[in-house]
């Protein structure tokens, strides 16, 4: 437990946050937090935005054969040719 103090900056209740803590929680200066009391205790839990998850549909849109040729002509010097270093094949 980190016990730390409150004090009074302007108008308002200020409380710092030890650096140890704010890198095991991944927060930066910025971060959001969401403040609760539960039971008297006052909770402070990190916001974290939501990752957007893709449909393989959503990916593909847009890919159309002419695409796909103009990837493949772009990236066949990858595809083709002798090794020139150390290579697993």
């Amino acid at each position: 437990m980190i016990a730390v103090n409150i004090r009074k900056q302007g108008g308002a209740a200020v409380m710092t946050i030890p650096a140890d803590v704010l890198k095991v929680l991944d927060l930066r200066i910025g971060s959001q937090v969401v403040l609760d009391i539960t039971k008297g205790d006052l909770v402070v839990r990190p916001i974290r935005p939501q990752q957007k998850r893709y449909t393989l549909q959503e990916l593909l849109l847009g890919v159309t054969p002419k695409v796909i040729e103009k990837m493949r002509a772009e990236t066949l010097w990858a595809r083709e040719g002798d090794p020139v270093g150390r290579e697993i094949i």
